[in-house]
């Protein structure tokens, strides 16, 4: 059984939250405090967490931040309704993913259910295994989940690279936000939504993006992004267990 931790103070909350995903086939630990809660998150028990951002002792940006400097598992940050700050706050400390207090328990598991599939596929490679993608500096491993410029590790948070592994494999060509959110997210694009937004632009910082026109991934206005050589030359090559 997939076991979820929720880490919220509002002790009711978790019972219904806990009582709805039992239903659903998931069981859920439910944790009222921050560092209590990291140290449950970093246990390597559960597969995903549920997060609040309002928490006692250590709130849910800190735990978030800490979590994500030793662990990859996939977090749903809980955020108040109407707050952009604590989404974009949430997205770029590393969050997969945000659901705005109160919510539907349906929507709740959907969005739990759809990050459990982008990131529980990634684990088993099919046959035959996924091939590594270069453009020109950037070098993707879908099959280990790396991401190389230069010969040099760059770090990707699940949701990263999974958005950076489509722009590389169309590169060259705009991928529209629909696109983006459907295939990363797993839900449908919403104009409200800056979720894509901001994991494009954490990937740009990632990639050492600037605004004097060494960029990879530039901006389409209106439609999406493009991912291109930063002097404008793209250049794409599959390789499969190649020699350098």
């Amino acid at each position: 059984m997939d076991r979820i931790l929720v880490i919220d103070d509002d002790v009711e909350l978790c019972g219904l939250v806990s009582e709805y995903l039992g239903s659903e086939g998931f069981q859920v630990e439910a944790v009222h405090e921050g560092n209590r809660g990291l140290e449950r998150a970093l246990a390597g028990d559960h597969l995903l967490v549920v997060l609040d951002v309002m928490l006692p002792g250590r709130n849910g940006f800190e735990v978030l931040r800490s979590i994500r400097q030793t662990s990859r598992i996939p977090v749903l940050l809980l955020t108040a309704r109407g707050e952009d700050v604590d989404r974009i706050v949430g997205l770029e400390l590393g969050a997969d993913d945000y659901l705005p207090k109160p919510f539907n328990p349906r929507e709740l598991v959907a969005r739990i259910r759809a990050i459990l599939r982008r990131t529980q596929s990634k684990s088993v490679s099919p046959v035959p295994l996924p091939e590594v993608v270069r453009v020109a500096d950037i070098e993707l491993d879908p099959a280990t989940r790396t991401v190389r410029q230069d010969g040099k590790p760059v770090e990707m948070t699940s949701v990263e690279f999974n958005l950076l592994h489509i722009l590389l494999q169309q590169a060259g060509r705009v991928v529209s936000r629909d696109q983006l959110a459907d295939a990363v997210l797993g839900r449908r694009f919403s104009p409200f939504d800056r979720s894509i937004d901001m994991h494009v632009s954490k990937v740009r910082r990632k990639l050492g993006d600037s605004d004097n026109g060494s960029e990879h991934i530039k901006t389409v206005r209106g439609v999406g992004y493009i991912f291109v050589h930063p002097r404008g030359e793209t250049v794409v090559s599959h390789a499969q267990g190649e020699n350098e």
